[in-house]
């Protein structure tokens, strides 16, 4: 499968600025093969260390601060000479031990010219907490499970071909249409998660794709209480538990009574946190003002929480395939429709995007576009009655505003109409 995230690394390997790079994404996102791969293709060779599975290592990060005597250790061990910019040095699960994290910035003082990467699982909620790593000495990306446009051109070469191809303002065939809406239907029942779209391009068989699912779900689950922090790891699966009633509210508001009776802020925030840090739930805060710059109007106190995977909130929400093939309306489709659309918007834009509602309106989300604020509708079907977003543009008279929908792309008067196979193509379409 090709990643969007091997170019941000090939950029990386060119740049003066290069520092040694941090992986951060929730477990199973594709890290481990994204960084091997990175070896294979941009590198003469790679060695690659995990401190998960090689106890031992911890012992060379513990016992010496010079990066020159470790590189030293690690060629003995991976029994390889390691050549500054010919050698990819892979440190996998580097959470399992935080004096390797914090030796990265002796690499950026002192022997920069190494090409250091790491990763890890729950690396965020280690990276979240003050002193725990080297600020400002390495270089962080964020690996997500594949967007629409990866795992089209994973599942469907020809089509995606098509889709690379759309061009602002085109008229899209509607054979073409039909066909990325099926694409995209498959992408709501399969999601990103690698193993799962990997299982579809060899199988084709949804019964495996939803055991994947439930795996995977269980692998997260059992994270949270290995978990030995100062966080509840109760708390945590509480939280995690509760996304689908709360995004099943007329609202989708994160309560806090919701995950608990009586429960409040103080009680769970901290799970929220976390589970935000960790990569497995994306915030979107609602802002008291659509103006621009958007952070500067959050509601620290009132977001929606979203799953970071599609497929995987299908398979909590206990969805049956059917319903998304065959019926036009099936309970949980506007939450679930909004979350693909998040997913794909995530890193589009340089602002994460909000929602914005009051007693007259609601948007769906926010994005900040330079200085311009675009109000966003998201419907699940061909549905166009929004009133509260038309007032918002009647009123306010917006540079641009979307509507994805499984209505064709077109422009209509200040409204763009993207179908939501395009939701990753948002940001070159305006």
């Amino acid at each position: 499968m090709k990643r969007n995230a091997l170019q941000d690394l090939i950029n990386w390997k060119a740049s003066e600025e290069r520092k040694p790079m941090v992986l951060k994404g929730a477990r199973q996102a594709g890290k481990t093969w994204l960084m091997r791969e990175f070896g294979q293709s941009c590198y003469q060779n790679y060695v690659y260390f995990n401190f998960d599975e090689e106890d031992d290592l911890k012992s060379i990060f513990e016992m010496n601060k010079n990066p020159h005597r470790i590189i030293e250790l690690l060629s003995l061990i991976a029994n390889k000479k390691i050549l500054p910019a010919e050698t990819l040095i892979i440190f996998d699960e580097i959470q399992e031990c935080p004096e390797a994290l914090n030796t990265l910035k002796y690499f950026k003082e002192k022997a920069n010219e190494y090409h250091v990467i790491a990763a890890g699982s729950l690396l965020g909620t280690l990276l979240a907490q003050p002193k725990s790593y080297p600020v400002g000495m390495v270089n962080l990306l964020e690996i997500n499970p594949l967007a629409f446009d990866e795992f089209l051109e994973a599942t469907d070469p020809a089509l995606y071909a098509y889709y690379s191809s759309i061009q602002k303002n085109q008229q899209i065939e509607e054979i073409f249409h039909h066909r990325l809406l099926e694409a995209y239907n498959d992408y709501l029942i399969i999601g990103g998660m690698p193993e799962c779209v990997s299982s579809w391009i060899k199988y084709k068989d949804p019964v495996r794709i939803s055991q994947i699912h439930k795996e995977l779900i269980e692998v997260y689950e059992n994270d949270f209480s290995k978990h030995n922090g100062k966080v509840n790891s109760g708390r945590i699966l509480m939280v995690f538990r509760s996304i689908v009633s709360q995004l099943a509210k007329s609202n989708e508001k994160f309560m806090y009574g919701a995950v608990r009776q009586g429960g409040r802020a103080r009680d769970f925030e901290e799970a929220i946190e976390w589970l935000v840090s960790a990569g497995m739930l994306n915030r979107v805060y609602n802002v008291s003002k659509m103006e621009h710059p958007l952070t500067a109007f959050d509601r620290l106190d009132q977001f929606k929480l979203f799953v970071f995977d599609t497929g995987l909130l299908k398979q909590m929400a206990g969805i049956d395939n059917s319903a998304i093939l065959l019926k036009a309306d099936y309970q949980f489709k506007g939450p679930l429709t909004e979350n693909f659309v998040l997913q794909q918007l995530k890193g589009q834009f340089g602002v994460e995007p909000r929602y914005f509602s009051d007693k007259n309106s609601e948007i769906d989300f926010a994005l900040q576009y330079g200085t311009e604020i675009i109000p966003v509708e998201v419907k699940g079907g061909e549905d166009k009655s929004a009133p509260s977003f038309k007032r918002y543009i009647a009123e306010h008279q917006p540079e641009y505003a979307i509507r994805y929908s499984k209505r064709g792309y077109r422009k209509d008067g200040k409204m763009i109409n993207l179908p939501l196979y395009l939701a990753r193509k948002t940001i070159d379409l305006l």
